[in-house]
């Protein structure tokens, strides 16, 4: 192959990575394990291209070879899960901090690494709606062949043809399997969110006081922003709480170290998300402490996900290192 050739196929292979890293990061559940998936893709793609016929789109075959990747490796015994997936919510009285594996946690992943630029407003809501943490989430309930049945034709509005001819199986099999994955996925139905994109006025106003109620440490402001049955959660650590007022006696309790921390917002999964620097030990700045997740319903938060391996996050999301004075 000619380096012009050579330059080309890669440019076009290029130009697919971030949907690929979407519909990976959905089979898979894991930001990092997505974006070795579509390196894997691509890698494969390379070397084999001399034997693509062109039968098919070049999206396609590359969609074939992610999904090959994607079942090799929920084969191996992949699964993530929130810690509200495992276990009951804690009483607050009876919390305490159990550290699980990496590797069983469902991970956050920046929304500009898995959605593609698009256009039609309709299809960009649903590449949003379709990375939340609780939509991953109730993915990773299904057997993997099904979960990408349901992706390929629920959420990239794929034909069931096309679907079967990417398996090697038939139009009745992807049906069944369709069939059986909404079956599953209705028995443990994400709870919807708030469109955000973009936030509009009183989502905006809504973080802001959010930002106000934290960085003051104001927990009757807080309380106030808080669903009844708001969730919070802090992976690796399988502890959850349900309710504001175990969320604010935590924050009262042991999470009371949180006072004195700052906010810098950013995204993930489709929904807005906080970068929180904690009051530094030295005395001078604010060092990284978590990666905070929000979820809105009905003007409310309704969901906060703190993911604490920071020395993961906060690079993968470009944040700064620590926050000065």
């Amino acid at each position: 192959m000619s380096d012009l050739a050579t330059t080309d196929l890669d440019a076009r292979l290029e130009g697919h990575r971030t949907e690929l890293a979407g519909y990976c990061y959905r089979m898979l559940g894991s930001s990092f394990e997505a974006e070795d998936a579509v390196q894997d893709t691509m890698v494969r793609a390379w070397r084999s291209f001399d034997r693509f016929e062109g039968r098919s789109s070049l999206r396609s075959w590359l969609y074939r070879i992610a999904t090959n990747v994607c079942l090799d490796m929920l084969n191996a015994g992949n699964k993530r899960a929130r810690p509200m997936d495992l276990n009951e919510p804690t009483p607050v009285a009876q919390a305490a901090l159990n550290a699980q594996p990496e590797a069983a946690w469902l991970e956050p992943v920046p929304d500009g690494r898995v959605l593609p630029s698009l256009v039609d407003p309709a299809e960009k809501a649903v590449e949003r709606e379709t990375i939340r943490l609780a939509f991953v989430a109730a993915l990773q309930h299904l057997p993997p062949k099904q979960r990408a049945v349901l992706i390929l034709r629920e959420v990239l509005a794929w034909k069931a043809s096309e679907v079967a001819e990417l398996l090697e199986t038939t139009v009745a099999s992807v049906n069944s399997a369709l069939q059986r994955a909404r079956s599953t996925l209705a028995a443990c139905a994400p709870a919807e969110t708030d469109a955000a994109d973009p936030l509009d006025e009183e989502q905006q106003k809504l973080l802001a006081r959010y930002v106000a109620a934290f960085e003051g440490y104001d927990m009757e402001a807080l309380t106030a922003l808080l669903h009844e049955d708001a969730t919070l959660s802090m992976p690796p650590y399988d502890l959850w709480l349900r309710g504001h007022d175990d969320i604010v006696g935590w924050m009262l309790g042991v999470g009371s170290v949180c006072r004195g921390s700052r906010l810098v917002p950013t995204v993930a999964n489709g929904t807005p998300a906080f970068a929180h620097y904690h009051p530094s030990e030295s005395g001078k700045g604010f060092d990284p402490w978590a990666l905070m997740v929000i979820e809105i319903t009905d003007g409310r938060v309704a969901g906060i996900t703190s993911f604490l391996d920071t020395e993961r996050w906060f690079p993968f999301f470009d944040l700064p290192k620590r926050l000065e004075e």
